[in-house]
């Protein structure tokens, strides 16, 4: 061999020499990190404030031979050596070291692992020993259920039966007495706690010592008294619980046609009970006093035709009352380029103010008014004299409504307010998609002031940007906001116009309310904000009252405040699901909800709140809609009239 093929491989010997050296397999096995609980203790010198109820966990640099762990590995005090018991993980690089019971407090202890440990691929150990020194534990919950639903990192449930369990586990044994003085229920009538231990105590089953109420908030707390079994320290726990609704019927069973009659005769009565004496107009609601409002009194101007044909009131009855309701709108009720106001004082008609420079002309309201007045109109009889004079006042009423003044010298928008003190300050557009459609519709159909298509498809449609498109939860929104928004869009514009064929080129209206109602229930369903008593039957988020004053409920403003209104008025759209809502608000919670004109407006019962009032534009969709669901009335009526035809017609759609 040459000296130089002799130098290569001296050099090529000593690289695999040097590889080989430092192989992982060759080399011995390393201790290289030990943890007590999640705390990382030194390696050299004495560890202090080790907790006594946690394992050790010895992280290896090599996986281990588990033959040799049992003899390598001891923990001992001064005194005698611990049992424990050894778990392997990490592919056996890591060893659990769990102490059989809680350590003793405030004692050293030396965990020792020696030689006799094998790397699994034959790596030796050197003997290594670490000292630490102990604290007294903190008792902790480890899980926390009632009734089978975790609550550990929880602090409210629902739907708990009244009968509820909790069982919980800690971390170590707990003082008994402790637990039984540092445990407190409170809520509703309750009752005191049974309590048994058991595994050593460290589960704990609670149960209420007599059942809870129905549909009730409940508190179950540990205050900080508690401590373990030698006296560990606890932090204390609280958890809020809601019991379940009560299943069973507050009143008699009746077939569902004389349930749907009697909360449409219930409901009528805050129309013709409650009516304003003087105008014979619509409250705002059961404490407005004086003040009447335009577009509910045109919700009630077709809930008297619902009550006329369903034999609330007989005809003569409800034709006196409509008549001095027409004779109010046109000789005393204030106008405003023949729009009316929001509200008005239901004895003398002048306007009242609805908020902030807002004392004129309502556009909007004006709109619900008329679509009223139309189907009044359109039901009376024309051969009847008294009904025939009537008639004409009412298309006196219509024709001097003018519309395109409102665009607001001429644009392609209708505006909603005007006021004569403020002008068009408050410069407010009547854009979609949400409510409002039933103003265009009017507007281009009126005989004495229209308005063109193209102030519908820029100012209403925004060209084209009303659409929707897309999917929630499941289910396609061809118009408007996220989710549909609240349900009255479903609602106000349709107490008249009839959805079922109706087409434009921007939506199908029949699936765009279908759609929207499912939404807003799946919404309830799906929960996702954990309130109290949403559920398949219990559904509808729309503008209402709630526990802080007024808001629209959608999707998108969930504050927990379930309104009747929106299901039962969506029964068109969903007549199976709406139908299950009003069994479940009649008969499961009627003795809660139901009062003397129907249905209180709204509840949140994870508010523990209910209402006790009664709000015109809630009311009357609840009577027509379900009358256009059994009989198709008030749609028919309105859908006959010449004006909404040649508005329809003039804005391209198909009906």
């Amino acid at each position: 061999m040459t000296v130089n093929k002799l130098s290569v491989f001296l050099v090529l010997a000593g690289i695999l020499l040097g590889c080989k050296e430092n192989d992982p397999d060759i080399r011995n096995l390393e201790l290289m990190q030990i943890f007590v609980g999640s705390m990382e203790i030194d390696n050299n010198g004495t560890s202090e404030d080790l907790p006594v109820d946690r394992n050790i966990s010895l992280v290896f640099s090599n996986p281990i031979d588990q033959s040799t762990a049992a003899s390598a590995i001891s923990l001992r005090d001064e005194k005698q050596t611990v049992d424990i018991n050894l778990n392997f993980s990490s592919q056996d690089k890591n060893i659990v070291v769990s102490p059989i019971g809680p350590l003793g407090n405030n004692t050293v202890y030396t965990l020792s692992v020696s030689n006799l440990l094998k790397g699994a691929g034959g790596q030796h150990f050197e003997t290594r020993e670490i000292s630490f020194k102990t604290v007294l534990g903190e008792l902790t919950i480890l899980s926390a259920h009632i009734d089978g639903i975790d609550v550990t990192n929880q602090n409210t449930a629902i739907n708990i039966p009244p009968d509820f369990e909790m069982i919980f586990d800690f971390s170590i044994p707990v003082d008994k007495s402790s637990f039984e003085s540092a445990a407190e229920l409170s809520g509703p009538d309750a009752a005191g706690i049974d309590i048994a231990f058991s595994n050593n105590d460290q589960t704990i089953r609670v149960t209420a010592s007599n059942d809870l109420n129905y549909l009730a908030k409940y508190e179950f707390t540990l205050a900080e008294s508690l401590t373990g079994a030698s006296g560990e320290g606890f932090s204390t726990y609280s958890l809020n619980f809601y019991t379940s609704i009560d299943p069973t019927p507050k009143f008699p069973l009746i077939p569902e046609e004389e349930l749907l009659t009697l909360v449409q005769q219930q409901t009528f009565k805050y129309f013709w009970d409650f009516g304003h004496p003087v105008s014979g107009l619509t409250r705002e609601r059961n404490t407005s006093g004086e003040t009447v409002t335009s577009g509910g009194s045109g919700f009630g101007l077709m809930a008297i035709i619902v009550g006329i044909e369903r034999g609330f009131v007989t005809r003569a009855e409800g034709t006196a009352r409509l008549e001095k309701i027409v004779n109010f709108l046109g000789d005393k009720a204030d106008r405003f380029h023949g729009a009316w106001s929001h509200w008005l004082n239901g004895t003398t008609g002048d306007a009242v103010p609805f908020s902030q420079n807002d004392d004129g002309g309502d556009l909007v309201e004006t709109a619900f008014m008329a679509q009223g007045l139309i189907a009044v109109r359109q039901y009376l009889d024309a051969n009847d004299p008294a009904e025939s004079s009537l008639i004409d006042k009412i298309n006196n009423l219509l024709e001097t409504i003018e519309w395109s003044w409102y665009t607001q010298k001429g644009q392609n928008v209708l505006y909603w307010h005007w006021s004569p003190n403020f002008d068009w300050e408050k410069n407010h557009r009547i854009s979609g998609y949400n409510e409002a459609l039933i103003v265009y519709i009017l507007a281009a159909g009126s005989p004495t002031f229209p308005i063109a298509a193209d102030v519908y498809h820029q100012g209403w449609a925004r060209n084209g940007d009303i659409t929707n498109g897309n999917n929630y939860l499941g289910i396609n929104l061809p118009l408007g906001f996220d989710f549909g928004g609240p349900l009255f869009f479903a609602h106000y514009s349709f107490l008249g116009l009839d959805p079922r064929n109706l087409s434009d080129q921007y939506a199908n209206y029949w699936e765009q309310n279908v759609n929207h109602s499912l939404i807003n229930r799946e919404w309830c369903i799906s929960n996702p904000n954990n309130y109290v008593g949403y559920s398949a039957d219990c559904w509808g988020l729309t503008a209402s009252d709630n526990h802080e004053g007024y808001s629209a409920h959608s999707p998108g403003n969930d504050l927990g405040v379930i309104t009747p209104t929106a299901a039962i008025s969506s029964i068109p759209y969903t007549p199976e699901y709406s139908i299950d809502a009003i069994e479940h608000f009649y008969y499961i919670l009627g003795d809660r909800l139901w009062g003397t004109y129907g249905f209180y407006d709204a509840f949140n019962f994870t508010r523990e709140w209910v209402a006790d009032s009664f709000l015109a534009i809630d009311q009357g969709p609840i009577i027509i809609m379900i009358e256009n669901h059994r009989s198709g009335l008030i749609w028919n009526l309105f859908m006959s009239a010449p004006e909404v035809q040649s508005g329809l017609t003039k804005l391209g759609f198909t009906f």
